[in-house]
């Protein structure tokens, strides 16, 4: 593939998932909720994200508009551990659900930036925050290859199932490492394979917003953090609880652990034409949810 052809693939990638997510915003109807593997994925989960990645107690006063609009796949605010008075960027934040979390941990002497490259994510985000009185959040339209934030001005970066979302991973990366102080943490919670996809799947559009086909293998992902300059890099795999479920294979919702998910033999789903097709990998993983950290050195 030519340097041109890899730049219009990655600007049609880009612009199939900003249309999507823009269109689920501006669709979006309280108490519909949504789940954490879209059916381009895994057709095994379809509960409300919430209930699943965070505790009770953190969410109880968020209205549904601010619930229903979570497509993560973890919880990068417990993973942060998130101090007052920090400043933190949440890449992707969507209707806004990490960012209020984190503002409440940051308290008033802290602040909160969300970014996300939908403008239709963002009108809601800024409804939400009107509605939930809340000072110390602000919200920009822009890309997270290519963020609207200050040179070193942020102390924690978090994200939560977007970065997947980007065909061009070094540069949300660097981006990343660029406006964090010195000593600044990565907290991110993503999809990653162990091994890699099928091709097929790798230009299936609806499995690139299905937060499938640009999961990155685990080890390329901790050699780009590394490349870039981070230090301290861990990528640990997510189990999640499905309610009411006894069967291994429905407890691995967006990930699995990869000794739990090959004794379960769980099986994931992309979409061809619009039709489900079963994910094979030979043998290996399933795409699987994993807390990502990292911090930016000193020197």
């Amino acid at each position: 593939m030519s340097k041109e052809e890899s730049v219009q693939r990655n600007e049609d990638i880009r612009a199939n998932v900003r249309r999507h997510y823009g269109k689920m915003a501006a669709q979006f109807i309280p108490e519909s909720g949504a789940s954490c593997c879209s059916q381009a994925s895994n057709a095994s989960v379809d509960v409300p994200i919430p209930s699943l990645i965070y505790e009770t107690a953190d969410i109880a006063a968020l209205p549904e508009e601010v619930k229903g609009l979570s497509a993560g796949c973890g919880d990068p605010i417990t993973l942060a551990s998130l101090q007052p008075g920090e400043v933190v960027l949440d890449l992707g934040c969507g209707g806004g659900i990490d960012c209020f979390l984190a503002a409440r941990q940051v308290g008033e002497m802290g602040h909160v930036i969300g970014v996300d490259m939908t403008a239709e994510m963002i009108e809601k985000a800024r409804a939400n925050k009107s509605k939930l009185k809340i000072e110390n959040v602000e919200f920009r339209l822009g890309e997270i290859e290519h963020l609207p934030v200050a040179d070193e001005s942020v102390d924690v970066v978090i994200s939560n199932c977007v970065i997947n979302l980007s065909p061009d991973k070094p540069q949300v990366i660097r981006e990343a490492y660029r406006v964090l102080k010195p000593g600044g943490r990565l907290a991110v919670s993503d999809i990653v394979t162990d091994g890699p996809l099928p091709k097929e799947m790798q230009e299936d559009m609806a499995s690139w917003y299905g937060c499938i086909a640009g999961a990155q293998d685990y080890r390329e992902y901790k050699a780009i953090l590394e490349e870039v300059g981070f230090v301290d890099v861990d990528i640990h795999p997510v189990v999640l609880q499905l309610p009411g479920s006894n069967n291994t294979a429905e407890r691995c919702a967006c990930g699995c652990e990869p000794k739990i998910a090959e004794q379960a033999e769980r099986k994931a789903y992309f979409m061809v034409d619009g039709k489900r097709k079963p994910l094979e990998l030979g043998g290996a993983i399933p795409p699987f949810s994993a807390r990502i950290t990292a911090r930016k050195p000193v020197d």
